[in-house]
């Protein structure tokens, strides 16, 4: 996509869908000509900052769901196609398609023996529904074995696409100890280089209002990954769940481990980042999900729809786009 000094009503109801940004929905209907939900599935993983690898308490952040607490789960000897169609189900009260896209989310799911890989890889491809797998995990979770392997499946299955999703979060080093991501940004740099090697595409995940970082900080991340051979990237607000060591923190010192507190804050932030955001990048996610009861702070960031709703209102108000800074 070119760059864009200034998109034409036309461009934004026809390329962005009427979004004054790149969503994942527009990206899925300019190309499938349809929007794809999401079947979030378990497989049984866990995470090297959880085994004992690195530790075993996790992200400070991480709740003790690894981030899947709404995915259908399945175990190496139960059915994937009965955990595939259970996850379908919970998405009956949105207006679906006929084609999916199999989300492997919990847990780091790169982090097994490679025949496991292969299986329930191969067994996503397989779904007639599934209009390809994306794959969340780790930077330091993908050999060059595991990149062989997704190469080789990406042929054998095509036209199924393939996405890898890395948990990045940060540029900056301090706040990566902080959190106890576990891995440099150079491994995060050769990872994503050999994936793009492999034709691979990466999505990103960046965690805004992380404890010590400004907007300055966050704006360096983004123009980072500007300059990153990633094809998307999800924006995703920090949480306060409860099990977590962040939560500890917070009950200690609540501005200062959660010091985006109102939705105001965070429309600021977000959509800062939305404009200095390469206008050619897939944005996947603009907010996040977390379960209710687990949920201690920001209380307001449970109702999804209304973040939506004000960030799509407050930019068009203010004329504002994907890329305008960029």
């Amino acid at each position: 996509m070119p760059y864009l000094s200034n998109p034409s009503p036309k461009f934004i109801r026809d390329i962005w869908q009427g979004k004054p940004y790149y969503s994942l929905d527009a990206y899925c209907k300019n190309t499938f000509g349809e929007k794809l939900y999401k079947v979030s599935l378990n497989a049984g993983f866990t995470c090297p900052n959880r085994d004992g690898t690195l530790g075993n308490r996790g992200c400070i952040f991480c709740s003790s769901g690894g981030s899947g607490d709404f995915a259908s789960a399945f175990s190496p000897d139960a059915s994937f196609h009965t955990a595939y169609e259970r996850g379908i189900q919970a998405l009956s009260n949105k207006t679906a398609g006929e084609r999916y896209i199999a989300y492997f989310q919990a847990y780091t799911n790169t982090y097994g023996p490679l025949p496991y890989l292969e299986k329930i890889y191969s067994l996503a491809l397989e779904e007639p529904s599934a209009a390809g797998i994306s794959i969340a995990t780790r930077p330091d979770t993908l050999p060059d074995e595991v990149i062989r392997l997704l190469s080789r499946l990406k042929e054998k299955y095509a036209p199924k696409f393939i996405w890898i999703e890395l948990g990045l979060q940060t540029i900056h080093q301090r706040t990566a100890d902080f959190i106890r991501r576990g891995y440099p940004l150079s491994c995060f740099e050769d990872t994503v280089n050999r994936l793009k090697a492999a034709k691979i595409p990466v999505i990103t995940h960046v965690i805004l209002g992380l404890p010590g970082e400004d907007t300055k900080d966050i704006l360096e991340t983004i123009a980072y990954l500007n300059h990153c051979p990633v094809f998307g990237i999800k924006l995703q607000l920090l949480h306060i769940l409860r099990g977590t060591d962040l939560a500890v923190l917070y009950e200690k010192e609540s501005e200062k481990y959660c010091p985006v507190d109102s939705l105001d804050k965070y429309l600021d932030i977000l959509i800062t980042c939305l404009t200095h955001l390469r206008p050619d990048m897939v944005v996947h996610r603009v907010t996040g999900d977390a379960p209710r009861a687990d949920l201690i702070a920001p209380l307001w960031s449970a109702n999804k729809r209304n973040v939506l709703n004000s960030l799509h209102r407050q930019m068009r108000d203010n004329g504002a786009f994907q890329g305008q800074f960029f």
